[in-house]
């Protein structure tokens, strides 16, 4: 067991109290949110907190984990906690990992968020899914990851060489996984971006890894500095492929490094992924951003692990708080993403910001199972969830 205990952190912030210390950042969700609205620019807030038509399920993605409850068992020894997992036969400290979000280098004050992500990874064991929509090219956010892995989310171009040079660059780069996103090879319709006509990509933002690309720059005549309007116009043609199951084996071919496919919430698709060698499962509808009127993830969970036998399974949407973490390991879950929570972080606090954030949801998740009886992820995994 660690000597170290995630919940520990609450000691060091009461001890620090004593002297008159108070807090740097917020450690509830709803005044973390508040205060990142506060210092992000209406423009990328419009486009972190929006999501799909009136943002129904997006709502409910958030409600879904109201509805569960986790029924505690006593006298289990829980005195020390272990929240260590094995992930492709990586052996990462806890369960949770930041998701991919395409506009995260936006959301830091000097647009290098991508890179103070990867600084906060490497700080706290936390890994970071790399967006293929970065403001630094994947080469320098890897360098900073430290220790820790790094996973790369791959929207799969049109340009089937363009795609197989990203994921080779991803695997020069040391990036440990590929997560192939499928539910948004185009985007959703988001009212809050549209009022504006806000799409921060067609600004030529969170592009470098296009713009870094030479599969990319053949297809322009000039480069991206000298003729930018040129280089999101040939972006936008060629940036989201409608996967197919026939492509998968294209796709397993590129690299020998574990494949996940992002976005399955059915367990046929489950099956069907298993057929075509693909490593793991990661359950998601995108947080509620690419299509309204749909089930809250969390509850299609359970089927999807069910289908999902021996891949683990990762999740994502929804998920504000350790709390919220637990619920969806006792329902399943191999690992937990966190995505809105630590952008808004990032915007508060840069990389200091996001480590706080990681550190109070670990807290929370660790000393829930301390409470509640569940030495080891393995235990709170087999917990018993009832409907409240």
């Amino acid at each position: 067991m660690p000597a170290y205990q995630y919940g520990d952190f609450q000691n060091e912030i009461y001890s620090a109290g004593i002297n008159g210390i108070v807090p740097k950042y917020p450690f509830d969700y709803v005044s973390l949110e508040r205060a990142g609205s506060e210092v992000l620019p209406w423009w990328v807030l419009s486009y972190v907190a929006g999501g799909a038509g009136d943002e129904q399920t997006q709502r409910a993605n958030v409600a879904a984990f109201r509805k569960y409850g986790i029924v505690p068992r006593m006298l289990n020894g829980a005195y020390e906690r272990d929240l260590s997992i094995s992930l492709f036969g990586i052996d990462l400290p806890t369960p949770l990992f930041m998701c991919p979000i395409g506009v995260i280098g936006l959301c830091a004050l000097d647009f290098h968020g991508d890179v103070q992500i990867a600084k906060a990874a490497a700080l706290t064991g936390v890994p970071m899914v790399a967006s293929t929509l970065m403001m630094d090219p994947m080469e320098e956010v890897a360098s900073h990851f430290g220790d820790t892995p790094g996973f790369f989310q791959l929207y799969t171009p049109r340009d089937r060489d363009l795609a197989a040079s990203f994921v080779a660059r991803a695997e020069r780069s040391g990036f440990k996984a590929i997560v192939i996103t499928l539910d948004t090879w185009t985007t959703g319709w988001r009212p809050r971006d549209l009022n504006t006509g806000n799409l921060p990509e067609l600004r030529g933002y969170c592009l470098e890894n296009y713009f870094t690309d030479d599969i990319f720059l053949r297809r322009l005549d000039r480069s991206p500095k000298e003729d930018l309007n040129a280089a999101r116009l040939e972006w936008l043609k060629i940036w989201g492929n409608s996967l197919q199951w026939e492509d998968l084996d294209w796709l397993r071919s590129l690299t020998k490094l574990p494949l996940l496919l992002k976005g399955i919430c059915h367990p046929d698709d489950v099956r069907r992924a298993r057929d075509h060698g693909i490593d793991g499962i990661y359950c998601s509808n995108h947080g509620g951003r690419q299509a309204n009127g749909g089930l809250p993830a969390l509850d299609v969970l359970p089927e999807v692990v069910e289908a999902a036998g021996d891949m683990p399974v990762l999740f994502d949407s929804g998920i504000r708080s350790g709390s919220d973490a637990a619920k969806a390991i006792a329902m399943g879950a191999t690992a937990v993403g966190i995505g809105r929570p630590y952008a808004y972080a990032l915007a508060v606090g840069g990389t200091d910001g996001v480590v706080h954030y990681l550190r109070s949801a670990l807290a929370e998740l660790d000393l829930l199972m301390a409470i509640d009886g569940f030495p080891t992820l393995r235990d709170l995994a087999a917990a018993e969830v009832r409907a409240v």
